[in-house]
């Protein structure tokens, strides 16, 4: 086997140029055919914000990081916007976003302003997706733009006064890497381990008490397939204590199955935070984590994660991410009161049509923070704009 290490940006990418392995062995190809691992941290090492900078982003918004490096080519595929001149549109709409948005939300509202400038979209802090979360379940916000899946407590809030869900439209891809702007979310093991892949499957298996993919639970390294010293050797998880946003979405993404909500088994070593994560996983012979990309600041291995049992393992590359083909890329979410079966405000309608387009979504890119989405994501999306 022949190993090809790139260095890029703090990361280094080792591809393993080899003969196609068994399914059970492989790891993810890249476009040579080989094996894509991530085997160095970035740089530098991400620190929590202090109360005054939590304080500043409710009210300011949170600082944009550095543009990153890399940038995605919009999907030719994706449609483009036509007004509908039929509608005369006007009114004001009162809408709230995560500290991490305010940007983008007005590269937005600034772009519809151009095809309906009688309607006007108001942003105002303060900027916290929760507590916009629940200024629309009290009716006090038309719409509210977060950075992540709403929490459980917030939907239930919501259902409780309504009766339904909120709806929840996907208008843009999280970023790849940037600390606190929604990245990716990854699988380390210890970079002695030999694992090169994991499905969806064992990772239930591995993480759960609920089991919702099916089987039996696994403890063991030799139950993932890895022989002679591994064999027996047990899986000691770290993850980072419920409710957090990086928990909720791996909850979701992978232990969540058939409408039953997946639940964590004993023995998880919680943190508070996802700061630890990478550095548990690196001390720890045995160890498996989860953790967002930004957040891999010890030297651990970046597993390929299989969504499907019939699909392949797909590598954390800035490629996989960009184009949405890895299972655990994230989403900015629309949030808005829309009883089903019932149309959107007509405003809120083209507002959505418009952010779900490639003139907006190019809005995106030019920010060269989060990704644009992908035709199939932005024809999904559209799909639940109507009723």
């Amino acid at each position: 086997m022949k190993k090809i290490v790139l260095s890029l940006s703090g990361v280094v990418l080792a591809a393993a140029l080899c003969a196609p392995a068994s399914p059970a062995a492989a790891g993810t190809p890249d476009a040579s055919g080989g094996m894509v691992e991530l085997l160095a941290p970035p740089a530098t090492r991400a620190l929590p914000q202090t109360p005054a900078q939590e304080e500043i982003g409710k009210t300011q918004g949170r600082p944009l990081p550095a543009p990153e490096l890399l940038q995605p080519t919009l999907d030719a595929a994706l449609p483009g916007y036509r007004p509908d001149r039929r509608l005369h549109l006007k009114g004001t709409f009162e809408v709230a976003a995560s500290d991490v948005l305010p940007d983008l939300v007005r590269r937005w509202i600034a772009g519809f302003a151009h095809y309906y400038p009688h309607v006007h979209i108001v942003l105002r802090p303060p900027f916290a997706g929760s507590l916009g979360a629940v200024a629309l379940a009290n009716g006090k916000l038309d719409a509210v733009f977060v950075s992540r899946e709403l929490r459980p407590g917030d939907i239930a809030a919501f259902k409780a006064k309504y009766g339904y869900p909120p709806l929840s439209v996907p208008v843009s891809g999280g970023s790849y890497r940037q600390f606190g702007f929604l990245d990716s979310v990854v699988f380390a093991v210890n970079k002695d381990n030999p694992v090169e892949q994991l499905s969806f499957d064992q990772l239930d298996r591995v993480l759960s008490s609920s089991h919702a993919r099916g089987g039996d639970a696994i403890t063991t390294w030799g139950q993932l397939g890895l022989t002679g010293e591994w064999a027996a050797r047990p899986i000691h998880i770290y993850g980072i204590k419920p409710w957090n946003g990086f928990e909720e979405f791996v909850r979701q993404r992978v232990l969540s199955a058939g409408g039953k909500r997946g639940q964590w088994r004993d023995g998880v070593s919680f943190a508070k935070t996802v700061f630890p994560i990478a550095e548990e996983v690196a001390n720890d012979p045995d160890g498996i984590g989860y953790t967002g990309m930004a957040f891999v600041d010890a030297p651990v291995k970046l597993v390929a994660l299989q969504a499907k049992a019939s699909g392949p393992a797909i590598a954390p590359t800035y490629e996989n991410v960009a184009s949405a083909r890895y299972p655990l890329s994230r989403l900015i979410y629309f949030n808005v009161n829309r009883k089903p079966g019932k149309p959107l405000a007509p405003a809120f309608r083209q507002f959505l049509l418009y952010v779900l387009s490639r003139q907006d979504q190019q809005n995106v890119l030019n920010q060269a923070i989060y990704l644009p989405l992908r035709a199939g994501q932005v024809e999904q999306s559209r799909s639940l704009i109507e009723p």
